[in-house]
């Protein structure tokens, strides 16, 4: 779709990627086209039915199309009876059921200058997962959110391996904590704060892409390279809106420090240059009425809460920092706790509780320091640190 500020994720802009079977641009289905085959290949989510490619005399046997929108019935028929398979993409959805790209704060927040919160890609999105089911979609809705998580799954696992290639893969710290926290008060300097300074480190930040801790860790990174001050100064101009609940002024103070604080120039597949400012973001629909954390570098957004939760957790192998938070934090602790007990994804690293009086009242230590003692990979209780003091975070999760 010409001038769609969401070809980028449906595919298109990037010419190339590094995975061999998959195609997500027209230039690199061109170069394949030009050697008349696509044998066993993936293509993704492209726009096949303006200016049609001819796929007369192409090998196309075992070619998967999914989300690709085809110039007609007689080509998908003909490229059916010479062996390729067909996933079409669902009609009458406001997302794509295969995006090829991560989203970015650009893409979700498409359409609130015109229309404000109501008119934003990211609400009418979730507006569709609500009039569908919600966490209980029809089967028709199913197939599509699950085809569409798949998607980010797999542009998730591309932008990651990217990212590793040119750093330490322990190098992920996960950041959780309130979402309700508001802008400006202790607990939400204090993440920034200290995602600030591990960004700073080369530290890759991983949140839930929430408001609250969430936001302020991503704000941190999103800052990584300005000034403790110039960090202290957006947060004062956000907390003029704290609630997110109060979505279009909430919405509208983080578009103001977005442009009051513009983010390096980086290449359409520079995902490395976008994870480091504003780190990694992972937010669900299910928690829809959160209006969308704008300072993430990249953003992979499901439709799956249970799908993100875990993948949040499986990242985050330098480290997690719990700040503050509640029940949902709360889930996170001892979900990241039975990780680390089995080693599912291998060593782990410190569990950080940034707010020693909040940790008190909910005394997770008691409860996590007996449990990690009795790992199967030997004790892991010296894991956990409870603390006020960022000096001591990140010497745990850094070393230094």
């Amino acid at each position: 779709m010409p001038g769609d500020p969401l070809q980028s994720v449906f595919g298109g802009e990037q010419p190339f990627d590094a995975t061999a079977f998959e195609i997500e641009s027209r230039a690199e289905l061109d170069v394949h086209l030009a050697k008349r085959s696509l044998a066993g290949l993936i293509v993704l989510g492209l726009r096949l039915d303006e200016q049609p490619p001819d796929f007369t005399g192409v090998d196309v046997s075992q070619t998967l199309f999914v989300g690709c929108r085809l110039a007609g019935p007689r080509v998908e028929m003909d490229l059916i009876a010479r062996g390729a398979h067909l996933v079409p993409p669902f009609e009458a959805r406001p997302y794509p059921t295969h995006p090829a790209h991560l989203y970015t704060p650009e893409d979700l927040a498409d359409g609130f200058a015109r229309e404000g919160f109501a008119g934003m890609y990211d609400t009418l999105v979730y507006e569709h997962f609500l009039a569908h089911g919600g966490a209980a979609p029809d089967l028709r809705e199913a197939i599509a959110q699950r085809l569409h998580d798949a998607g980010i799954d797999n542009a998730l696992g591309k932008a990651l391996a990217a990212w590793v290639d040119g750093h330490d893969a322990r190098g992920a710290v996960g950041i959780m904590g309130g979402h309700a926290e508001p802008r400006g008060s202790a607990a939400y300097r204090m993440a920034a704060t200290l995602a600030w300074r591990l960004a700073g480190a080369g530290r890759l930040i991983v949140t839930g892409g929430g408001p609250g801790v969430m936001e302020a860790a991503n704000l941190g990174a999103y800052l990584s390279d300005g000034t403790a001050d110039q960090l202290s100064a957006a947060i004062d101009q956000l907390a003029v809106a704290p609630d997110f609940r109060d979505h279009d002024p909430f919405t509208a103070a983080a578009l103001a420090v977005r442009a009051a604080y513009p983010a390096p120039a980086c290449a359409a597949g520079d995902v490395v240059g976008k994870l480091t400012h504003g780190g990694l973001a992972l937010p669900t629909w299910l928690y829809g009425h959160e209006p969308a954390n704008l300072f993430a570098g990249q953003i992979g957004k499901y439709f799956s809460n249970a799908v993100r939760e875990d993948t949040i957790l499986r990242l985050s192998r330098g480290g997690i920092v719990f700040a503050p938070g509640w029940a949902g934090t709360v889930q996170e602790v001892f979900q990241a706790a039975t990780k680390t007990f089995y080693r599912t994804d291998g060593p782990s690293g410190a569990f950080v509780f940034l707010g020693v009086e909040h940790w008190s009242t909910l005394p997770v230590e008691a409860l996590l320091r007996p449990l990690l003692a009795r790992s199967p990979h030997g004790d892991q209780s010296d894991l956990l640190v409870v603390t006020d003091s960022l000096d001591e975070a990140m010497a745990a999760l850094t070393g230094a």
